[in-house]
């Protein structure tokens, strides 16, 4: 769908894509092209997408045999949609991707790859949300604003990262494949954006380490100025946390910025022995 195809749907459902709501639809062949090369979907796997938009990344990922499941809280995007994209292995939620009951969605027990050119407003909401399910997904690739995508792949002892990082890296390998200008999306966004591609690692950490370690870098990164030691010794004991961090090596006065993610799934694991 180019330019002015889109403009004449949008104006056939009298429709303005919202900011608050991150719609920015993608216009670039080449670019959704390069996605579903990147997430590789295979016949009969399971995709779950959110914000298809008008279905261009949703009918590319339907050509590859894939089971799509699209989640869409616009109300004429979900008509148009129904109206439209007819096929045996796509199935539409007319939800909020940030509530929504996901379990219930997917098929039970499943393995999974969640693939999406992501509306900003919900990203890390969402990815939060894929990190806290039981069954992780197997991979994920994601249009992101550029600065959320830099965030999840950030080292230690950037200024980027932060819990969520923590977060995503201690279940997947995260990496920037390219970055995207804004000219390729209609109406453009103020800014950049990045597929970022998330493959999950051998040893996936399982449900209650998962929550652990969130607790964990939730306390120590809204205080990320201050010494660590003691901010986990208040929330997590102090005998306990100080002998965690003589255990490891860890001064106290150390900041969370600069504790790999590896290193803070090994402290959690100690807070919680």
């Amino acid at each position: 769908m180019n330019k002015a195809q889109l403009t004449a749907v949008l104006d056939s459902i009298g429709m303005r894509p919202g900011r608050g709501l991150g719609q920015n639809f993608l216009l670039d062949g080449n670019l959704l092209d390069a996605i579903v090369r990147l997430a590789a979907p295979q016949p009969g796997e399971v995709i779950l997408e959110v914000g298809p938009g008008f279905g261009a990344l949703t009918e590319k990922l339907l050509k590859t045999g894939a089971k799509v499941y699209s989640i869409e809280f616009d109300h004429r995007i979900a008509d148009y949609l129904r109206k439209n994209l007819h096929h045996e292995n796509f199935t539409l939620i007319e939800e909020d991707a940030c509530r929504a009951d996901l379990q219930a969605i997917l098929p039970e027990g499943g393995p999974f790859r969640s693939i999406a050119n992501l509306p900003y407003s919900i990203s890390s909401i969402f990815l939060a949300r894929l990190l806290e399910l039981p069954c992780l997904p197997e991979s994920m690739t994601f249009m992101l604003q550029r600065e959320m995508a830099e965030r999840l792949a950030a080292e230690p002892g950037c200024k980027a990262y932060g819990a969520l990082s923590v977060r995503a890296q201690h279940a997947y390998e995260v990496k920037l494949d390219r970055i995207v200008p804004p000219e390729v999306f209609f109406p453009p966004p103020e800014v950049e954006s990045a597929i970022a591609v998330f493959r999950r690692r051998e040893q996936a950490p399982d449900l209650l380490e998962r929550k652990h370690l969130a607790g964990v870098v939730k306390t120590a990164f809204a205080n990320r100025r201050k010494q660590m030691g003691k901010v986990l010794g208040a929330n997590y004991g102090r005998e306990k946390t100080y002998a965690a961090f003589a255990e490891m090596g860890l001064a106290l006065e150390i900041r969370p910025d600069r504790v790999t993610p590896e290193m803070f799934a090994e402290l959690t694991g100690k807070l919680f022995s």
